[in-house]
């Protein structure tokens, strides 16, 4: 059985830091993409990050392209978001996700066959 356990939301202040790590169990690395969507109140559910393995290539949402950065320790099978100087529209539910690599580049990252969630943190940036 496939599972991802998030840990590390919260609340933070504005211009704070967090690091949210997913830890997977049932599912090798290679072969899949594995990341963080977010939902927003009010808004869709956003695919924001992933990290594919072997090849370690990354995709980021524009609207976090530039400020969050993935990572993954196959050793200790986690998936890392580092949130560095948050903003309030940063407040969501982040989720962590993982299904097939993609094979070329994506403009999004949507979910496809086969496909697993983790239950999800929230995350609250305060002003």
């Amino acid at each position: 059985e496939v599972q991802l356990v998030e840990s590390g939301g919260g609340l933070v202040q504005a211009g704070g830091s967090l690091r949210l790590s997913c830890a997977v169990s049932g599912l090798s690395f290679d072969g899949y993409a594995i990341g963080w969507f977010r939902r927003a109140p009010g808004k869709e559910r956003e695919g924001i990050s992933y990290i594919s393995s072997p090849d370690g290539r990354t995709y980021y949402a524009e609207s976090v392209k530039g400020g969050f950065t993935i990572s993954s320790d196959k050793t200790k099978k986690r998936v890392y978001l580092e949130m560095p100087s948050r903003k309030p529209e940063d407040t969501a539910v982040y989720c962590c996700a993982a299904g097939a690599s993609p094979r070329t580049v994506v403009k999004e990252w949507l979910p496809s066959d086969p496909w697993w969630w983790g239950q999800g943190t929230q995350v609250t940036v305060s002003s």
